[in-house]
């Protein structure tokens, strides 16, 4: 019996590219002679963190709002998010005209609130618990018959994250591989679905902080491990993979590498003082992978793309 499909494919990509088109930015691919001589190796930069809202959540959110219909669009669109998917999804909404009620723990970073409430969605906030976040997004549901948006586990979600794959691989179409963060899947699982269609060669590999290592434990068991009481400095990294985004990475990823704070933050600041790219420590989790010695010791790989995939920082509470 032939396994079911993934949630998304390179058609539906391709399709979410097109309804990107004009919307999103196509970003730069970067090098950075001093950060690729400590991997050892040519290293480029997706810079993700120059996406529009400082993150690549706005593709996947874009392309979700863009497929409701008019009856769904009229009552508006609903999630729960600690910070970039909250503020993509404010912006794809305000762009189609549509309301827009975002639940978001109540430590969740001032910089991501107060982008949420700029773009005219409505903010309301819970304790910082995934049930919390959940029993407040189904009354809210309940309150504004609203289409809740997972912040991955959709498969519009994944098919328009699966586009800052096509444009890696357009801008430079002989990489060997390819390191992308991971917390809850959406973006890890949609550039696999790109890059394995267009390179079936390609390596793939996923970043993960050590204090909420659930995609490495899974992979390592071969079977989805929820997360449970993570703790790092990469506050965009702390969910649980779904289950249409781990059937993808369990298939397709060699490998997880995982870091732990430190390291995180000293990729930061390299990203910071030689990149110059304003990156969070969510976004510099792939940087900090790519410079630790189980990675560096992959002696085959030249050409590896790492993907930043956020630079939405609290300047007030930088980490050095």
């Amino acid at each position: 019996m032939p396994p079911a499909p993934y949630a998304a494919d390179l058609e539906s990509i391709r399709q979410a590219e097109q309804r990107l088109s004009g919307a999103a930015h196509r970003t730069p691919l970067v090098q950075c002679q001093a950060i690729s001589q400590r991997a050892g190796r040519s290293l480029w930069l997706k810079c993700e963190n120059q996406q529009k809202v400082g993150a690549f959540k706005f593709r996947g959110a874009t392309n979700t709002v863009s497929l409701l219909d008019d009856e769904q669009a009229a009552r508006g669109v609903v999630t729960h998010s600690s910070g970039n998917h909250a503020q993509a999804l404010a912006l794809a909404a305000r762009n189609r005209g549509i309301a827009a009620h975002i639940v978001m723990p109540s430590n969740a970073p001032s910089v991501k609130r107060q982008a949420v409430e700029e773009y005219g969605a409505e903010v309301i906030a819970c304790e910082p618990t995934l049930a919390a976040r959940e029993t407040t997004a189904e009354a809210v549901i309940e309150r504004t018959g609203g289409t809740f948006i997972h912040p991955y586990n959709n498969p519009h979600v994944i098919a328009g994250q699966g586009t800052c794959g096509l444009e890696i691989l357009e801008q430079v179409p002989d990489l060997d591989a390819l390191v992308v963060p991971v917390g809850g899947g959406g973006l890890l699982s949609g550039i696999c679905l790109a890059a394995r269609a267009l390179n079936p060669r390609i390596r793939l590999f996923a970043a993960e902080p050590s204090g909420a290592d659930d995609a490495a434990r899974s992979l390592a068991a071969g079977q989805l491990i929820p997360q449970e009481n993570p703790s790092t400095i990469a506050d965009g990294l702390l969910t649980s993979l779904g289950d249409l985004t781990w059937p993808i990475i369990r298939d397709h990823v060699e490998a997880v590498i995982t870091v732990d704070d430190e390291a995180i933050v000293a990729a930061m600041r390299l990203l910071w003082e030689r990149a110059k790219l304003v990156v969070e420590p969510s976004g510099a989790v792939g940087v900090a992978a790519a410079l630790d010695n189980r990675f560096q010791s992959l002696t085959d790989l030249n050409q590896v793309g790492v993907v930043l995939t956020g630079g939405n920082v609290n300047l007030d509470q930088l980490p050095w």
